[in-house]
């Protein structure tokens, strides 16, 4: 069952628009199991020019989906930002079912959905040569293959990921470089 937590900045959410957004994402619970509590955050901004930007974020225990699109309509938007959250979840599903085929399978694998989990997001910023942490976040390292580590970085839209090894065991980084590869960084 997901929960909304449904803000805006320079607009009102009516309820028209509450609804609108709850009746669209709600159609993403098909592939989740019974029992898979999870909250939606969505975010609507609007901007001197009258775009609209929505943001949503859906943390699950194995998987943060997370989405947004800038659109003149708002409503335009929000179908926009499901049709790629479906995308995410068809996308990631199939590269589980592969991976876990020969174990649990993917049902199992999507029956522990149901507790939210933050991902790394720790954000610094840089001001007359003195550094202040501004947000901190705390999640627990899901293990898995730095193929995997990469997938959820590139849904999440982040520049680095923190893992666990699946295989080691130990805690590992993978990151976006500037000519568009991938690197890997191992601790001891």
């Amino acid at each position: 069952m997901l929960n909304f937590n449904i803000r805006g900045e320079n607009i009102e959410v009516t309820p028209a628009i509450r609804e609108h957004v709850e009746k669209k994402i709600e159609k993403l619970e098909r592939y989740f199991t019974e029992g898979a509590n999870a909250t939606a955050n969505v975010n609507m901004k609007v901007y001197n020019d009258k775009q609209t930007k929505v943001e949503v974020t859906i943390p699950m225990k194995n998987l943060t989906l997370r989405a947004e699109e800038r659109h003149t309509d708002l409503y335009a938007a929000v179908d926009l930002i499901v049709d790629k959250l479906e995308r995410q979840i068809r996308k990631y599903k199939t590269r589980v079912n592969r991976k876990y085929r020969e174990r649990e399978g993917v049902a199992a694998f999507f029956e522990s959905v149901n507790k939210a989990n933050s991902q790394a997001n720790d954000y610094a910023s840089e001001e007359d040569q003195e550094f202040s942490v501004v947000r901190t976040k705390r999640f627990d390292l899901k293990p898995m293959d730095e193929e995997e580590a990469i997938l959820q970085m590139n849904m999440l839209g982040h520049a680095f990921f923190v893992y666990t090894d699946a295989e080691s065991d130990e805690t590992n980084i993978v990151y976006k470089r500037k000519d568009g590869q991938y690197g890997l960084i191992e601790t001891n």
